[in-house]
């Protein structure tokens, strides 16, 4: 048993030594959440770096300063950006920026040209989100439905829902939201797995 601890952690110490224990780690935690997903554990990880390279292209822009919030959610390629962007201009910006990272297949521009919301809101924006991850849990009547393959982000009262889903699934998901007290919208950015080829 001692051998065997001191191998494992002999392997995460050259690891970090590289460089690499975040990919060790990041791919570890992917990996579990891959054997529910609809994503090959492949894609799952691509999208979680996916997600780190449009923070840091947004985040390293100057444009993109304590004046914005960005919530980030990436999916199969696709990548939804929510919150608050000061204005028209930077809107469009992120969309520009985010389109030249590599691997993005789509993005979905939900910003809203608008100061920053409050430390409360954003507090009741995380809220939401938990409140509605909890309201999926729910559907059970759909065969083989999992919940944690419908993403969920909050922002200013409006939830978004990404995922891979079917028809039938997507609509209770989106149902099941709208139950959650302080949600005013519901936005879907979902894939389809009945949609024609």
């Amino acid at each position: 048993m001692n051998s065997l601890i001191r191998i494992i952690a002999a392997a995460l110490a050259v690891s970090m030594l590289s460089g690499c224990a975040a990919l060790v780690v990041g791919g570890a935690a992917a990996t579990g959440m891959a054997v529910h997903d609809r994503r090959s554990v492949g894609t799952v990880v691509d999208d979680r770096m996916l997600r780190v390279r449009v923070s840091d292209a947004l985040h390293r822009h100057e444009s993109f300063d304590r004046d914005t919030r960005l919530r980030i959610l990436t999916y199969n390629g696709w990548v939804l950006l929510a919150g608050e962007a000061y204005d028209e201009a930077r809107v469009e910006l992120a969309t520009e920026i985010v389109n030249d990272v590599n691997g993005v297949r789509r993005v979905i521009n939900e910003l809203a040209p608008m100061e920053r919301v409050s430390v409360g809101q954003t507090s009741t924006d995380r809220w939401i989100s938990s409140k509605v991850n909890t309201s999926l849990t729910r559907i059970r009547d759909i065969d083989g439905f999992d919940p944690t393959r419908v993403k969920v982000i909050t922002a200013r009262n409006i939830v978004y829902l990404m995922g891979l889903v079917s028809s039938v699934e997507a609509e209770a998901a989106v149902e099941e939201a709208r139950t959650v007290r302080g949600v005013e919208r519901v936005i879907t950015a979902f894939e389809y797995l009945d949609e024609p080829a």
